[in-house]
């Protein structure tokens, strides 16, 4: 195959691409700046289907690994910052991907999508700027997409891992806490958790067999207290994760999201309601239980 990946400098973007060229597939990579293994710089927040139809003419499937993360916090209304960086791309892209003949697409979202879909009682895209996002991300995307060029839509939970400088988006600010001297403190609940390495090989499947699926990635559920336990221990600063009572996350959110709205902000994940997710345990089935330690020491080594 011939494949596109659109933002390919990232954390996920390079383990894909590095995976597909293993597998004996030929490469055309995309970012929006030029760097070192980057053959086109593309803003897939300002290409125009002209654009995207020039970058994917002669290709087989596209994957786009780019967009705007939940940790974003625009003025409101913030739906506008995330449909422009994860809906519209996607959009265009895949019109572009349809009338280029193009036969297969993945498209790496968000495990916010997975919930919507198995816990609709959640109301999580009403309450949620960028759960809204993603969930319009698949649905607008593959309706632009038509019939025949099937799109897979990755459900991704907590990324580890490394590639050359790229790092986690989140993990700078963990990373210094559990170096310093502060006490760890987890609150109840927990996240699924996985490598860019497996989201990669996932990634590669799903193209190789030009399927269509909503695909959850998952290699472990970690408690908050374990996940923080973990991160310590492959910093070098192991020591013991505290209880933090779900009464003071919920109230440490409510003053985030008084905060916000005085300055007329909007954050992506709703502050008013993001203890119901947080306190919750956010656990996904894997599909190939796997251990996530090693990425964990990458993404977090010792000094």
């Amino acid at each position: 195959m011939r494949v596109v990946v659109v933002g390919a400098s990232g954390l996920v973007g390079q383990h894909v691409v590095e995976r597909l060229r293993a597998s004996g597939h030929e490469v055309t990579t995309a970012a929006r700046t030029a760097r070192d293994g980057v053959d086109h710089a593309v803003d897939a927040t300002r290409a125009s289907g002209a654009e995207f139809r020039a970058l994917l003419a002669g290709h087989d499937g596209v994957v786009f690994a780019a967009g705007v993360d939940d940790r974003e916090v625009p003025r409101r209304p913030a739906y506008a910052v995330f449909h422009r960086g994860n809906v519209a791309p996607v959009v265009r892209l895949l019109t572009a991907a349809r009338e280029e003949g193009l036969t297969r697409a993945v498209v790496l979202g968000s495990y916010y999508t997975h919930f919507h879909r198995e816990r609709p009682e959640w109301r999580l895209a009403e309450r949620h700027p960028y759960i809204r996002s993603r969930v319009e991300q698949a649905r607008l995307g593959r309706a632009a997409a038509g019939p025949d060029l099937p799109v897979a839509v990755l459900e991704l939970p907590f990324v580890f891992g490394r590639a050359r400088d790229r790092l986690p988006n989140w993990a700078g600010p963990l990373d210094r806490w559990v170096r310093s001297r502060s006490p760890l403190l987890a609150p109840p609940g927990g996240s699924a958790a996985t490598t860019a390495a497996r989201v990669a090989e996932v990634a590669v499947d799903a193209l190789e067999r030009a399927g269509g699926e909503d695909l959850p990635v998952a290699d472990d559920n970690l408690t908050w207290s374990r996940f923080l336990g973990l991160v310590a221990d492959a910093a070098g600063h192991p020591r013991p994760v505290r209880a933090l009572p779900g009464a003071v996350v919920r109230v440490a959110l409510w003053l985030t999201w008084l905060a916000h709205s005085a300055r007329g902000r909007q954050s992506g994940l709703d502050p008013r309601y993001l203890g119901d997710l947080l306190l919750r345990e956010l656990f996904v089935t894997p599909g190939r239980p796997g251990s996530v330690e090693p990425a964990i020491a990458e993404t977090f080594p010792r000094e």
